[in-house]
């Protein structure tokens, strides 16, 4: 019999509530706008708000608004034009202390926000988005090499018992060695040769010379291979990229876009991000930790003589002392484990003091490290160092000059109350966000080098705005063609395939919308497709319901059997496809994902709506009662 449930009609009503609650927000354009976020130390309030109104008046810029939203500073702009325009007033005016971004606001009413629902999200080919183009600082990498190929000396002299005087880094890229006698510098350049000079790395054929390490009378001269240090700046390029790569998809942007350009440069085109603030903090920053011993001695003394002794060096505290300026403390120059070893990384609260921290995990290597130091050092002090690179640009005879600005700052020193390897916990974090922000950083990994941003704009589709219009006027038409087609041919039943396609379409932009779902070309070809596939499973049913009416069932008995035997097999059709959309979600990348996240999704609603809402549907329309003789089929 046809009978439809009151439950099941429940569904369909809330399944319609839901999908137009998540679907709507897609109605509200978004307002061209910049985004102002404090850095470290800075503030966003009122007086701020003040400043930007009044300097952009001066501009000339014409503001929608200028609004204060979760200690973020959001001006609203009438046109891209305009953004610009706000954008390059505000950045020399605001300099170093605040991140200005460009960035796309939404409009969606606060009721709908606070429900969660939010727009879909559409990619660069469709939309546009936001294009960074990074410059490497190569020369900061070869800093960064060579004081660890410095520390690797120290370390190596010290566990031969080679006795020396001092390890330092020349302006020239060498590193000098100074030992007290002509056999010590004999002694040190061989451990060097046999322990530091043979590659084998990538690029690096197995035997090859990395270091030449050279006698100069009492002092050893040791300097890289040219070969190597090519190898260097290539490899600092690539692991940027690799791990910008990873910030990105931490901060959840769908098929993002990050390549190399030229030999020191990197681009990225982030689609649908709502804060690009927050991605430009995140994907420019270096911030890392290193894990030294505390020493002890009169830290003061040594600022104020200048003499320090030469297995330390002096920090400073990031907060204040009494006189208002930061404590100093003496570390150790040999680093116990650094964020390069670490594996995992969250951010919460110490349950001890209720302080932001940051849990981590270390690799095998620098667990067993911290486990062999704090084995050794129970009872005794161990900082904890914050090291963060800054870049700044300055004007200097009207020309832009960009430098980097290395932050260091101790933001724990605390007692080894026990023994512990590859898990801890570090505190002494300002806030949550700081802890946040750290940890994604750790987790990600390290960039080889800092980057600097030198350009930055909002991007049209890549396809251009005309040929999307014309793209999107043609799956309409041929949408509005095929209704008319349905409603022509099944009639009645034809209203019915309609209302089903209309209710699909509008699930798969809610579910879409629901979970961020970034819609690309491909996606949207996608959603063509499933709008097939269910014309499909719809022509499969209305033409069994005409095959068991030419059988000579009644009608009623018609619509029932027809829905149930053609049920089976669209059930059988679709779970091949959902199968062929899953292949190409888990090995496919890029533009792929997201033809298959948008197929899959369309062909579930399309299956609820063919085979259970468009019966209940028909069930309201011909059940009941009543005696039918035929019907509009």
């Amino acid at each position: 019999m046809l009978t439809y449930a009151r439950w099941q009609y429940a569904i369909i009503l809330i399944v319609l509530l839901f999908s137009g609650l998540y679907a709507l927000p897609n109605v509200f354009p978004q307002d061209p706008s910049v985004q102002v976020t404090a850095n470290r130390g800075s503030v966003v309030d009122e007086g701020l708000r003040s400043r930007i109104q009044s300097e952009l008046e001066a501009a000339g810029v014409t503001v929608k608004s200028v609004d204060i939203d979760d200690g973020d500073l959001l001006v609203r702009l009438p046109n891209a034009d305009m953004q610009v325009k706000a954008a390059d007033t505000l950045r020399p005016e605001l300099g170093n202390d605040y991140v200005v971004a460009l960035n796309l606001a939404s409009t969606v009413p606060d009721w709908l926000d606070a429900l969660g629902a939010k727009p879909m999200l559409l990619g660069l080919d469709l939309q546009g988005g936001v294009h960074f183009t990074m410059q490497v600082d190569q020369a900061a990498a070869l800093e960064k090499r060579l004081d660890a190929t410095a520390e690797d000396i120290r370390v190596l002299l010290r566990e031969n018992r080679v006795r020396y005087q001092s390890v330092e880094r020349r302006p020239d890229g060498s590193i000098v060695a100074t030992l007290p006698s002509p056999a010590d510098v004999e002694r040190a350049r061989e451990l060097v040769v046999e322990n530091l000079a043979q590659g084998g790395s990538a690029g690096m054929m197995a035997g090859q010379a990395t270091l030449t390490a050279e006698p100069q009378g009492s002092t050893l001269a040791v300097r890289m291979s040219e070969a190597e240090l090519n190898r260097l700046t290539a490899d600092a390029i690539e692991q940027n990229v690799g791990t910008l790569r990873n910030r990105v998809n931490a901060l959840g942007v769908a098929e993002p876009i990050i390549q190399r350009q030229g030999d020191d440069r990197i681009v990225v085109q982030l689609p649908g991000v709502q804060d690009t603030a927050q991605a430009k903090r995140i994907i420019g920053a270096t911030a890392t930790l290193e894990y030294r011993a505390a020493l002890e001695g009169n830290a003061y003394d040594a600022v104020s003589t200048g003499i320090v002794p030469p297995e330390a060096r002096v920090y400073y505290r990031r907060d204040l002392g009494p006189d208002g300026k930061p404590i100093p403390v003496l570390l150790s120059r040999r680093v116990i484990t650094t964020g390069d070893q670490l594996v995992g990384a969250t951010s919460g609260l110490d349950p001890q003091s209720g302080t932001p921290s940051v849990s981590v995990r270390l690799n095998a290597a620098g667990g067993q490290r911290m486990f062999d130091f704090t084995s050794q050092n129970v009872g005794k002090p161990m900082a904890v160092v914050f090291i963060e690179r800054i870049p700044e640009v300055r004007m200097v005879d009207g020309e832009e000059v960009r430098t980097t600005r290395v932050n260091e700052e101790v933001i724990s020193v605390a007692n080894i109350n026990g023994v512990f390897g590859r898990d801890f916990q570090t505190t002494g974090l300002d806030s949550m966000q700081e802890a946040a922000d750290l940890a994604l950083l750790l987790r990600s990994g390290s960039l080889a080098a800092p980057m600097d941003f030198i350009e930055e704009r909002v991007v049209g589709p890549s396809l251009g705005a005309e040929n999307v219009e014309r793209g999107l006027q043609a799956v309409l038409f041929s949408f509005a063609f095929t209704l008319v087609f349905f409603l022509v041919y099944y009639r009645m039943f034809g209203l019915i395939t309609c209302m089903a396609l209309i209710i699909n379409l509008l699930m798969v932009v809610a579910v879409m919308s629901m979970f961020g779902f970034t819609l690309t070309l491909p996606g949207l070809a996608g959603i063509a497709l499933t709008v097939g596939l269910s014309v499909d499973a719809n022509v499969l049913i209305n033409e069994r319901i005409r095959e068991e009416l030419r059988a000579g069932l009644p009608p009623k008995a018609a619509i029932a059997t027809g829905y149930e035997k053609a049920s089976g097999s669209i059930f059988d059709a679709n779970i091949t496809a959902i199968l062929a959309g899953v292949a190409l979600f888990a090995f496919g990348t890029g533009p792929v994902k997201g033809f298959a996240v948008a197929l899959v999704v369309g062909i579930l609603t399309s299956m609820y709506t063919a085979v259970s809402a468009s019966r209940g549907i028909a069930a309201l329309i011909y059940g009941g009662r009543r005696k039918l003789k035929s019907i509009a089929i």
